[in-house]
């Protein structure tokens, strides 16, 4: 069973920096690709970006293409979202998801998503 655990959301002027953490355990953790994924007020969760169990391959949303970063450090089980140029309509709570046996091609289109972090919160002023 793998259980994901976020930190780092907060509050944060346009234009700053937050960078999130993903703390995972579990045994299967290593076969996982690992995403963040966000969700507005009134809106549906969206694919913000995934990386594979490797961390081969990554993919990012269009919206945060160029200004957001995902890692992931195997030996210390986190993944990260490093997040610059923060803008408001980046403004959402932001989970954690991982895709265990999944690949991170299908888990950019929300699909083999194994299991949820319980989410932060990120809110960017104008």
């Amino acid at each position: 069973q793998v259980q994901l655990v976020e930190s780092g959301g907060g509050l944060v002027q346009a234009g700053g920096s937050l960078r999130l953490s993903c703390a995972v355990s579990g045994r299967t953790f290593s076969t996982a690709a690992m995403g963040w994924f966000r969700q507005a007020p009134g809106k549906e969760r969206e694919f913000v970006a995934v990386i594979s169990w490797s961390g081969g391959n990554t993919y990012y949303a269009d919206s945060v293409q160029g200004r957001f970063r995902i890692s992931r450090d195997n030996a210390k089980n986190t993944r990260y979202l490093q997040m610059n140029s923060l803008k408001p309509e980046d403004t959402a709570v932001y989970y954690c998801a991982a895709a265990v046996g999944g690949t991170a091609q299908a888990m950019r289109m929300m699909r083999g998503i194994t299991n949820w972090g319980q989410g932060t919160q990120v809110t960017v002023s104008s």
